[in-house]
């Protein structure tokens, strides 16, 4: 199975290649890619740039073009298409339709993989993306089971790639809109989930508060961990007290199906974390190098710690599992 590592910086890409990554994903510098926080990503030259030194290591690199375009302003997401194309691209991660039509149109012979973000959960969805625009891989959707992506995988005639390690969201992916209602701009379009010019904190009464938009989404004691304000995983007041109501802040990690996996005919495993520095790239492609070189051999290879580098400093292994049935 492929390791598919994140890459938010070109310092991110180069740390992820010299730890191991056998593909390395990352988007442009603005509202095309579904990261599109202040600081981070790609311009194009960084982009022709970072390929260059991929490839020089034999690590390929797939850029995510991965948001759904505005209506009357599709040239923004054709000219990161063209750019992307123009750099060397393996493969572009594509979820807009209008996107996907654009680049088959016009660059026949680029790999496209279909992102998270078009939520394609089904035989059926998959199928029409394969068929109307040649997918060769789809991202699965973090609300599959193992069994559900083994199935899947036997119907659809294009490989398949899930998410093993990072962020986890509790929404199914392209659909949320949590973060539009407090702030006016859509993860799905801008390419922002919370973005950082709408969030807040203040100190009151001996407490940290962190507020989205015009939102209170938590209140921290003195030395409690302080997590960035997202509104699934915000803490509020409800008649039976006050809690996380959607989601806790946990990270994902499926290092425990692995085996699982492999058996279900997955194709590649994805780390998530563009928003995070080289120290948490370099660590997390070199845990999962190493478990995946055990599988390989049927060595059991022990896992590295990971816990210190997951939101909240807790883990779960999501919908693959799926425990509440």
């Amino acid at each position: 199975m492929e390791l598919i590592c994140p890459a938010g910086t070109p310092a991110a890409l180069r740390a992820a290649v010299d730890a191991g990554a056998d593909a390395v994903y990352c988007g442009f510098r603005d509202e095309t890619n579904a990261r599109n926080f202040p600081g981070l990503n790609f311009s194009p030259e960084e982009l022709k740039a970072g390929i260059s030194y991929a490839h020089n290591h034999g690590v390929r690199v797939l850029v995510a073009i991965n948001t759904f375009a505005r209506a009357g302003s599709l040239d923004v997401w054709e000219r990161a298409v063209d750019a992307a194309t123009d750099a060397g691209a393996d493969a572009l991660i594509v979820a807009d339709v209008g996107v996907l039509d654009y680049a088959v149109r016009h660059h026949p012979y680029q790999r496209l993989h279909l992102s998270v973000q078009a939520a394609a959960s089904n035989p059926d969805a998959i199928d029409y993306y394969v068929k109307a625009f040649g997918v060769r891989r789809v991202v699965l959707p973090r609300v599959l089971s193992v069994p559900e992506i083994a199935a899947i995988t036997r119907e659809v005639n294009c490989e398949t790639e899930v998410f093993v390690f990072g962020g986890l969201c509790v929404m199914e992916e392209g659909r949320c809109s949590l973060s539009s209602y407090a702030t006016g701009e859509s993860p799905n379009m801008n390419g922002v989930c919370s973005p950082a010019s709408h969030v807040h904190y203040r100190e009151q009464d001996g407490q940290l508060i962190s507020r989205l938009g015009a939102f209170t989404v938590n209140k921290f004691a003195a030395g409690e961990p302080v997590g960035y304000p997202t509104l699934c995983k915000g803490r509020f007041q409800t008649e039976h007290g006050a809690g996380y109501l959607f989601e806790d802040p946990v990270s994902l990690d499926a290092t425990s199906m692995l085996p699982d996996l492999r058996k279900a005919g997955v194709t590649a495993l994805k780390i998530e974390g563009r928003q995070r520095g080289r120290a948490y790239i370099e660590r997390v492609v070199r845990s999962f190098r190493q478990i995946l070189a055990g599988l390989e051999s049927d060595f059991a290879s022990p896992s590295g710690d990971l816990v210190a580098l997951t939101e909240g400093q807790s883990t779960t292994a999501g919908a693959y599992r799926k425990s509440w049935r």
